[in-house]
């Protein structure tokens, strides 16, 4: 069992508020969950109007699977927000 760990962080230079800024991070982890059936949630940043970080954790077979689902995410999260991907950190641990 292979497990994917990923920390994904954003920016968004044109989010001024708080509440504008979960609004974009719910329909990211929404989407995100619905499309890859991912485990999936904000993890640092809070409190910090422009930047976003999600944790994302997904369990594959084999290597090359965590490969293909890390790249898709990217690619889904590129096209379908406005926000700019600044930072990947990534884990795949065998278990």
């Amino acid at each position: 069992m292979k497990i994917l760990v990923l920390k994904i962080s954003l920016r968004a230079n044109w989010v001024h508020s708080l509440k504008k800024k979960r609004m974009i991070v719910k329909s990211i982890i929404k989407k995100l969950q619905n499309n890859f059936n991912v485990s999936i949630i904000e993890v640092d940043n809070q409190d910090v109007h422009q930047i976003i970080s999600i944790g994302i954790c997904s369990i594959s077979l084999e290597f090359s699977m965590c490969d293909s689902i890390k790249e898709k995410i990217i690619n889904f999260i590129e096209d379908n927000t406005d926000a700019l991907i600044f930072e990947i950190e990534e884990e795949i641990i065998n278990y």
